[in-house]
């Protein structure tokens, strides 16, 4: 019987250089199962049928894949909320490029899932931007959909209470929520618990990452390993289990000197939670 919550690594948390290093760097972490990033092979830099028999032939399976839109800039909150997502007016043609040519990787693989940024989701219904950026995910989604595949719009840019309302406007069912409870924390969009009790009808994936909230309005909050920051996560993984939510959870690390070690960690807080029979 497959266990209710399958447990995996980000690609991108490893930082690997080839598909043959990806799978060497999650046999470390002791990973049977990975969320890959698609922009590797969408570019080409990475052959499909070679990626996948490096992971399979390292028991690893691909449960989702992650999409990156065009010039999304991490530097600041301000930069972030600028590029963010399909936000960007002049990087929308490119952005539904981008989403065509992953959509069609995502099928090559057999995936059904794939998730992003939205990216900052107006919450004021009169916002003439919020009905923009409900119609590029319209698109984005039917582009998808057309391939079979859902997508999931990653938490943390917005409040819960936006991303709701926007996913009940969008009027797209094969549309859904990636809850990063960390994400919450970083930009300072609320509780994650009560986040995912809010979202928990529509989340597909859950992400394992931690945070604490920042010191100073406006910047950053710190991404730490998972365990020492500011998610509840006996109360998180009560939600999971009181809502059945059967989704599987992403193990993402995207700082820190030590990733796999933090990896390992992670792993071993979720499943001190949740004691799965077995992993994916």
């Amino acid at each position: 019987m497959q266990p209710l919550h399958r447990l995996g690594v980000c690609s991108w948390s490893l930082q690997p250089t080839s598909p043959a290093d990806l799978a060497h760097k999650l046999s470390k972490v002791g990973a049977r199962a990975c969320q890959l990033h698609l922009e590797a092979l969408r570019e080409g830099a990475w052959d499909a049928s070679e990626t996948l028999g490096a992971l399979w032939g390292a028991g690893i399976s691909v449960l989702s894949g992650m999409m990156t839109p065009h010039g999304e800039d991490y530097s600041t909150l301000d930069t972030i909320r600028a590029s963010g997502g399909l936000r960007p007016s002049a990087h929308w043609p490119k952005n539904l490029e981008i989403a065509k040519g992953d959509a069609r990787v995502a099928r090559s693989l057999g995936l059904g899932l794939v998730t992003f940024h939205a990216g900052f989701l107006p919450h004021d219904e009169r916002d003439p931007e919020r009905a923009v950026l409900l119609d590029r995910l319209r698109q984005v989604v039917d582009v998808f959909a057309d391939q079979g595949v859902r997508l999931a719009f990653e938490t943390g840019q917005e409040t819960a209470d936006t991303l709701a309302h926007a996913l009940a406007d969008l009027g797209r069912p094969a549309a859904g929520v990636n809850f990063d409870p960390a994400n919450m924390l970083l930009y300072g969009m609320g509780d994650p618990v009560e986040a995912l009790r809010m979202l928990a009808p529509h989340v597909r994936q859950v992400h394992i990452k931690d945070a604490r909230r920042a010191r100073v309005v406006g910047t950053w909050g710190e991404e730490v390993p998972s365990g020492t920051g500011e998610v509840d996560w006996k109360a998180f993984f009560g939600v999971l289990v009181e809502r059945k939510l059967s989704v599987d959870l992403m193990i993402e690390r995207e700082a820190g000197s030590n990733r796999m070690g933090d990896i390992v960690t992670a792993r071993t807080l979720v499943e001190a939670h949740l004691h799965p029979r077995r992993n994916a």
